[in-house]
């Protein structure tokens, strides 16, 4: 089983460029471009600075090669790295933030996805996770906010008091 750590000071100029990387991939030709220019390697490096203790990351310090964030019962952010992808690392981060959302108190957690990011899409609904419909997300970009209609994704992560288990 892979290890998820805590994220450290010394991951974030790495994880600033997975983040920015694979952004780009995921996200650049399907956002708005109002959206795609705020998302600069500099504003990826400042988000993770602000929200450093909820970061959790897989691979060594220096040379992250995922991350996630979780925010309440909210999967907030989760990328991995161009050359760790399909070695489990998504799995074992989705893993820890369910966890850490049952922790927290929630019987249910959601996400939000890029409309039109099917690999995120197919990831999600194979770890047990449903679309719910769309719901716009309100971004923080450096100017203000930006509304994006996104997809919802829920997942029942305790169901009578017993975490869900899932394949």
């Amino acid at each position: 089983m892979m290890s998820v750590r805590a994220a450290e000071s010394a991951d974030i100029a790495p994880l600033a460029q997975l983040w920015y990387d694979a952004w780009q991939d995921a996200h650049a030709q399907i956002v708005p471009a109002e959206l795609a220019r705020h998302r600069t390697l500099e504003n990826f490096r400042q988000r993770l600075e602000a929200g450093l203790p909820r970061v959790r990351v897989t691979g060594p310090v220096g040379a992250p090669s995922g991350f996630c964030v979780v925010k309440g019962d909210e999967l907030d952010q989760i990328f991995v790295a161009r050359s760790a992808r399909g070695q489990g690392v998504a799995a074992a981060l989705i893993d820890d933030a369910e966890a850490r959302i049952v922790a927290a108190g929630f019987d249910t957690g959601w996400l939000a996805c890029a409309i039109g990011n099917a690999r995120a899409a197919r990831f999600y609904e194979k770890r047990g996770w449903r679309r719910a419909g769309n719901m716009v997300a309100r971004l923080e970009i450096p100017t203000g906010v930006f509304d994006l209609e996104v997809w919802r994704y829920e997942k029942a992560l305790r169901v009578c008091g017993k975490i869900e288990q899932t394949d």
